[in-house]
């Protein structure tokens, strides 16, 4: 898969040979819309999506079983949203987390496991329990 900024300009090359106007087509997400808020009261991730409410909120739940160990719940992105990048967004932010407060991690989300095993240059499998 081409990253998002070479699929759009493929589609303005496209759009440009066959003679129509390169108007952009992309529809990415806003620097913005992607920003990870911490929220440690609700214990969660969550990335506001298009200025929206709850309903238009990507959201990374955990709970701690103990003081230095938190158990990575659920991943939650909105249909229009996924295979955007914002689940691993939330997976990263949550993961650096750990990293940060020097915890323990058991993953409950097929996600955020996933992110894992395909980012073992982060390091994160060292702070993951089963």
């Amino acid at each position: 898969m081409l990253p998002r900024n070479c699929l759009c300009n493929l589609r303005r090359a496209q759009r440009l040979a066959a003679g129509k106007p390169s108007g952009s087509q992309c529809r990415g997400l806003s620097a913005e819309a992607q920003r990870v808020v911490h929220d440690r009261q609700q214990r969660r991730f969550v990335v506001r999506l298009d200025g929206g409410g709850p309903e238009r909120s990507a959201v990374l739940s955990y709970s701690y079983r103990t003081d230095r160990h938190v158990q990575l719940l659920s991943t939650v992105v909105p249909e229009p949203f996924r295979g955007k990048g914002v689940a691993a967004q939330l997976a990263k932010a949550a993961l650096d987390f750990v990293v940060e407060e020097q915890l323990k991690a058991t993953v409950s989300c097929w996600y955020i496991q996933k992110y894992v095993k395909e980012n073992p240059h982060h390091g994160y499998q060292a702070y993951i329990e089963d």
